[in-house]
């Protein structure tokens, strides 16, 4: 590691001046360089951008910020003036120094570049900032563009590039890419690297008040990729929007920060990304264990019943729970998805009581920011005077339609008037649990917002998501369908969209599980969806239960009312009942040992403070699969001795060096590895 010093080239060309803010340039022509640990960022004068080191490797060439003002497209290259400062700073992420670039000139605003480095950190933050005498507007402001992106990766035909979603809509699939692409636009964060050694360039938003951030790749070769573009102001069909991204607007407007970062590892750099977000928005604490329970929707749906809720209570007191289906607090979580408003409220009530008395939490399920009547003309009851019509986000005048439903604004009070009676009626009943459904509605671009300081979809939804915290905020929220970000309003977020019982629903997820299994960084679990064991295979059925241990949320869905299938019932004693596997549903996400895969990871490795890790193999196949992994690529000692035991079958086998497995088809292993 480099000491922290401060490098001025050609110092006799300058003018300078030392104030409390640190050192300032003016007027000068040349290249000003900060050193701080591993990072040097040099100033190019002539190009008007930033060039950002890391040791002797450059990674970022001529980094340079961008915006939209009226119809054009402005660049710190189109400025006649800069002025560089820097100052020392200890915020949250640490001790560190502030390195800004100041532009003025050619009638434009004003343009305060800056960047954040951090001696112990594997990244440097950015964002940049317009000021103006006068009121102006963007609705797309990129902090980091670089024309043509330097070598940094070692060469192979392995390289890669991440895509991530902006929610988990539609059954959208992440992916890993091979550098063969025209362009590639990632949401909020992607990874470029090698799977061979691993090393990865990271780049992603780490604010997420006010902007939907895009990052475009364009093309390079298969070795790398050319230019670099992460911007806020994306607004497309992977969004979910049919307009534009909104303006922010004032004499003074911020872009996201960025984080830009270069790690020895993609998926250390992933979570350290991810780590990143959380110092800037904590996550909801949660001080209990992870979630072990049922969701009515797995099975049931609209069959839903009130007598069947309370027999599938009885069935996990009677059969489950005394067999290790339970959570290290010794509960099961039993929640009523979508069909609950067929209860009364004192059917509901009793249900509580119900699963209380059953040593269970109680869950419910809600929508907030949809109307599936999509009727403009019904009256909100719960406020008299306003008509749906009233509270929809219009789009070009018409109403929003996702998923069958309408989207409704976050903003107005009759939504607010909603939450209120909802939640008032979910804590008289006792619930202590919502699972919150199709929470993207409420983060569309629109026309306009009841509230006139709301003017992106993003802030809208930041609105509406502070009124559910005010309303439900004593409870534990779990997200189904909704973007990443922002993160922090709940406990949980399902990784994916819905799953259920065979080996493809288990592919899915683990396609989520595969490159977001970093998101329970910045929420305390994810959640694999509810598993569901009917009409599939035994192997199906260990499979999709291993899904859920390796994830987070570990939910079943199927019937187990006394209507419900014998065969179903007992698959769930035989495959929810061993205490092994269950012992490692802590609610930790497992990481993928690969990042190659064309669909999703098949290997997935997790390792416990105590020494002793797990590990999880799939076939997806209708075959046989046999294969050999390398311990080393597990992050185990190759010249140690592991003793290594399959928690499905208990058979156990000393290990060295690789790891040799017959996977049947459509099915899964389940390890836990310690050294000897």
């Amino acid at each position: 590691m480099k000491n922290n010093w401060l490098t001025l080239k050609s110092l006799f060309l300058c003018v300078s001046a030392l104030s409390v803010s640190g050192l300032i340039l003016s007027g000068c022509t040349e290249n000003a360089n900060l050193n701080v640990g591993e990072w040097s960022l040099e100033y190019d004068a002539h190009a008007n951008g930033i060039d950002i080191s890391k040791g002797s490797k450059l990674i970022y060439d001529n980094v340079y910020a961008a915006y939209k003002l009226a119809d054009s497209v402005v660049s710190t290259r189109d400025y006649a003036k800069h002025h560089v400062s820097t100052k020392k700073i200890n915020d949250y992420f640490g001790e560190g120094y502030h390195y800004e670039v100041t532009y003025t000139g050619n009638n434009l605003p004003a343009l305060v570049q800056s960047f954040y480095v951090y001696p112990a950190k594997d990244y440097v933050l950015t964002d940049f900032t317009l000021e103006s005498t006068t009121e102006i507007a963007s609705n797309y402001m990129a902090p980091v563009n670089v024309d043509r992106m330097p070598e940094v990766l070692n060469q192979g035909e392995n390289n890669r590039a991440l895509f991530i979603p902006f929610d988990n809509d539609c059954w959208i699939r992440y992916q890993s890419h091979p550098l063969t692409f025209t362009e590639l636009t990632s949401y909020e964060v992607t990874a470029i690297f090698n799977n061979d050694d691993r090393e990865a360039v990271v780049v992603g938003s780490v604010e997420h008040d006010s902007w939907k951030t895009g990052i475009t790749i364009g093309k390079g070769n298969i070795y790398n990729v050319g230019s670099l573009v992460c911007y806020g102001g994306i607004a497309d069909k992977t969004t979910r929007d049919s307009k534009p991204h909104g303006a922010l607007k004032g004499t003074k407007i911020k872009s996201p920060k960025i984080l830009v970062g270069f790690f020895e590892d993609w998926r250390e750099g992933m979570e350290e990304y991810a780590q990143a977000n959380a110092v800037i928005a904590p996550p909801k604490a949660w001080g209990k264990a992870v979630p072990f329970g049922w969701n009515s929707w797995g099975a049931l749906q609209f069959n839903l019943t009130y007598p069947k809720a309370l027999e599938v209570s009885d069935f996990y007191k009677e059969n489950l729970q005394s067999r290790h289906f339970v959570n290290s607090d010794n509960l099961v979580y039993t929640g009523l998805d979508s069909g609950w408003n067929s209860f009364s409220e004192e059917e509901l009530k009793a249900f509580v009581d119900k699963c209380k008395a059953n040593g269970q939490v109680a869950g419910v399920y809600w929508t907030p920011f949809t109307d599936w009547a999509k009727n403009p003309e019904r009256e909100i009851k719960e406020m008299p005077g306003y008509k749906y019509k009233d509270v929809y986000l219009y789009a070009n005048g018409k109403p929003q339609e996702l998923d069958g439903a309408y989207a409704v604004d976050p903003t107005h009070p009759a939504i607010e008037a909603m939450m209120k009676h909802t939640s008032e009626l979910f804590h008289r009943a006792g619930f202590e649990y919502v699972k919150m459904d199709f929470m993207t509605h409420g983060a569309m671009e629109a026309d306009k917002w009841y509230n006139p300081e709301i003017r992106t979809g993003i802030q809208g939804y930041n609105y509406g998501m502070q009124l559910l915290n005010k309303y439900f905020g004593d409870m534990y929220l779990n997200l189904s369908i909704s973007p990443v970000f922002p993160a922090h309003y709940a406990n949980s977020r399902r990784i994916a969209c819905d799953a259920w019982n065979k080996i493809k629903d288990t592919e899915y997820t683990l396609n989520a599980l595969s490159y977001g299994w970093w998101q329970d960084e910045v929420y305390q679990y994810n959640d694999a969806d509810h598993l569901v064991l009917r009409e599939a295979t035994e192997g199906e059925n260990r499979a999709r239960i291993t899904s859920g241990a390796i994830t987070g949320l570990y939910i079943v869905g199927d019937d187990f009312s006394k209507g419900g299938k014998q065969i179903d019932k007992d698959r769930a004693l035989k495959f929810l009942t061993n205490p092994d596997v269950n012992a490692v549903a802590k609610g930790g996400s497992f990481s993928p040992v690969e990042g190659n895969g064309e669909k999703s990871e098949h290997q997935f490795i997790h390792h416990d403070a105590d020494g002793t890790s797990y590990f999880a193999i799939f076939n997806y196949s209708e075959d046989e699969m046999n294969a050999t992994i390398s311990l080393e690529r597990m992050g185990l000692d190759p010249a140690a001795n592991y003793q290594a035991k399959e928690l499905w079958s208990g058979n156990e086998q000393p290990v060295k060096e690789k790891l040799t497995v017959t996977v049947p088809a459509k099915d899964a292993l389940l390890y836990k590895i310690r050294n000897n």
